[in-house]
């Protein structure tokens, strides 16, 4: 009863009450990423292609999704992961989760998040000012 009413009233947990219904009547399963992400494909989308989407394990974090995924979901490349014929490309690094909001996120110096001091300004700026 809770996962309907999460899917009833939320859209930021997982799937919507309509995501899964039409998940149902049109989706066919292509596979499923090491952290639990579900992809579908099935029907037709405005430009003709074939739709795809995915399933979030969790939250739903566009982040979460692994770059060999990020290709075949945004049609960059036709061969899902799962396929006997995927290799990935040898510049692609292990999928890094979207850190903003959280304490390991980046900070740079001078931030006011951080306890570090600006660096001094060296003096060869002019700032401009109007008419000159």
């Amino acid at each position: 009863m809770k996962t309907f009413l999460t899917q009833f009233f939320t859209w930021w947990n997982s799937q919507t009450l309509g995501t899964r219904l039409h998940t149902w009547r049109y989706g066919k399963r292509v596979g499923q990423d090491e952290v639990g992400n579900v992809y579908y494909e099935g029907g037709i989308d405005s430009e003709g292609r074939t739709r795809r989407w995915v399933i979030y394990r969790n939250y739903s974090e566009a982040s979460a999704i692994p770059p060999g995924w990020h290709g075949w979901i945004h049609h960059r490349v036709d061969l899902a992961p799962p396929s006997d014929d995927y290799k990935p490309r040898d510049w692609q690094k292990p999928h890094q989760p979207n850190l903003t909001g959280t304490p390991a996120a980046y900070r740079p110096k001078g931030s006011v998040l951080t306890n570090q001091h600006r660096p001094q300004v060296t003096g060869d700026y002019d700032a401009w000012t109007p008419g000159s």
